[in-house]
């Protein structure tokens, strides 16, 4: 029979074996716990996006289906300075938590002392690309794939999250208040670049053509001159008062227009605007019919006025119609409401339109366009995509293609003369003594 030299041995062994079995133990149950965090780091992080990524239409949906999910999720958002508000002070929590533990667990785990360089790569730089990864990437990947089923998760844990938080979210909320308030009595300036950049910000593949167009329309509305959208004098139909009212009848029944310009002797003394249905229970009258009483006084703007400004006169004015004069009081053209909607809504054309009065270019390939020179440059940008102030430096006072061309040149160009700038060549396709008429354009 054997018998045990050393007691005490034995006893050290079965309790480093205890402790051994208890370290384990804390390792395991510390790394369930960063796990579970970082699961709810991720849900949370990933409902800001899920919410706040919603579009009008599924909106709408949601309202459709009427369900308790979808009336929470709506809920939430009646509120989303308290959403914002819920989410950001319960994702800092868990993330602090996170941030907490898992220094813990290092030093349970590991032994530093020898290496303080190595515990700063592990304690700060792994646990930052975990965070980073597993609760900010992926969760805001997969909500913003999916975003109404990662609303609806998350709907009733928010509504917890707010209770629990109340206090912390009612002073965060309240004293954002007050900041906005302060901000709102500055003032806040946005450029005409910061605007254009959030456009495309939120411009994504999936929107359609048409959308993303008036959303680039709006970013640069407000930086537009009349006299970028006009009608040049030369294409303005109007009238002089002196014709008589059989002539007068004859015109405007070959015309498509419901309101035409009425001057005296010439086009720079505009003396009204005859608005066609204040006509119509006139056309049985005498030869000698005093038509010129039907004239409603003009709207005169100058050129340089912004179209933001003038859509809101128009609409303060409830008229359609505005004569654009120059420095010296010349007339320099029309501009109609239908010219400032075209601006952010695209062209728009009606039954009265014919084909020749749109085809003012036409497109050869990518890189070749056969223009009119009367185009404007806001249009010609718009034609070959490019920023509509590509020109600026080089336009000088000039508004169309042909007026570009004349400053580049500095005299009226001969057919088949050839003005190069930049990465643009224009040819010159057809012209007489005083106008540019077609304009070939290449773009290398």
């Amino acid at each position: 029979m054997t018998i045990d030299s050393d007691p005490f041995s034995t006893s050290t062994v079965l309790l480093s074996e205890l402790v051994t079995e208890n370290f384990n133990f804390a390792i395991i149950g510390t790394i369930a716990i960063i796990v579970l965090l970082l699961i709810i780091s991720g849900l949370i992080s990933g409902s800001e996006v899920a919410y706040f990524s919603l579009n009008p239409q599924q909106l709408q949906d949601l309202e459709k289906t009427g369900d308790k999910t979808s009336a929470k999720i709506l809920k939430h958002l009646e509120k989303r300075s308290d959403l914002l508000a819920s989410i950001l002070v319960a994702n800092n929590f868990v993330n602090v938590a996170i941030i907490l533990i898992f220094t813990s667990f290092s030093e349970i785990a590991f032994d530093f002392s020898g290496s303080p360089i190595l515990q700063f790569i592990f304690e700060v730089v792994v646990v930052t690309s975990i965070l980073l990864l597993f609760g900010e990437i992926l969760p805001k990947i997969m909500a913003a794939r999916n975003p109404i089923h990662f609303a609806g998760i998350m709907a009733q844990p928010l509504k917890i999250a707010y209770y629990i938080f109340y206090p912390i979210i009612t002073v965060l909320v309240n004293s954002t208040h007050i900041i906005d308030k302060k901000i709102r009595r500055k003032g806040f300036d946005i450029s005409r670049d910061e605007l254009s950049d959030a456009v495309n910000l939120t411009i994504n593949s999936s929107q359609p053509e048409d959308e993303k167009k008036i959303l680039q329309g709006i970013a640069k509305f407000g930086e537009i001159d009349v006299s970028e959208i006009m009608q040049s004098r030369v294409d303005v139909l109007a009238i002089d008062e002196s014709t008589a009212f059989p002539e007068l009848f004859e015109i405007v029944s070959k015309s498509s227009f419901s309101r035409i310009p009425v001057y005296k002797s010439t086009f720079d003394q505009v003396v009204g605007i005859l608005y066609i249905k204040d006509l119509l229970p006139h056309l049985k009258e005498q030869a000698d019919y005093l038509w010129q009483s039907l004239l409603r006084d003009a709207f005169f703007v100058p050129e340089n006025k912004k179209i933001n400004d003038l859509l809101r006169e128009f609409q303060d004015r409830k008229i359609h119609m505005a004569i654009v004069v120059d420095e010296y009081g010349g007339t320099s053209g029309i501009v109609t409401m239908e010219d400032i909607l075209e601006e952010i809504v695209g062209e728009i054309s009606d039954e009265s339109d014919t084909v020749d009065e749109e085809l003012v270019f036409e497109k050869i390939d990518d890189s070749n366009y056969l223009l009119e020179g009367k185009i404007s440059l806001n249009d010609l940008s718009k034609i070959i995509d490019v920023d509509d102030r590509i020109f600026d430096e080089v336009k000088g006072e000039a508004d169309t293609l042909a007026g570009l061309i004349l400053e580049l040149k500095e005299e009226i160009p001969k057919l088949n003369d050839k003005i190069i700038w930049n990465r643009f060549t224009f040819t010159i396709k057809a012209v007489d003594k005083r106008r540019i008429k077609k304009v070939h354009l290449e773009i290398k």
